[in-house]
């Protein structure tokens, strides 16, 4: 059987139906009322068709130094934000 969820559902939801999916449950995805993917999961046969990557590493942000503040990061948000 298959089960028909407005896309907001999804990503409201997107833990819940994803376990359902692993037990076997299959979804119609809408949006504005219309069938826009269907969510199900993948043929166990065909599992060997599916890649992966290693995920990228960009911009060097591990390579950053740790900083010492001596005030609540928010104080400093609301700063750059100023009167938004």
């Amino acid at each position: 059987m298959v089960t028909t969820i407005p896309h907001r559902e999804l990503r409201n939801n997107s833990s819940d139906i994803l376990r359902r999916v692993q037990s076997g449950e299959t979804f119609e995805i809408t949006n504005h009322g219309k069938v826009v993917a269907v969510l199900a999961s993948p043929d166990p046969l065909a599992r060997h068709r599916l890649t992966s990557r290693p995920a990228l590493v960009v911009g060097g942000f591990s390579q950053l130094a740790s900083v010492e503040i001596d005030h609540p990061i928010q104080e400093t948000l609301d700063a750059l934000r100023g009167d938004r």
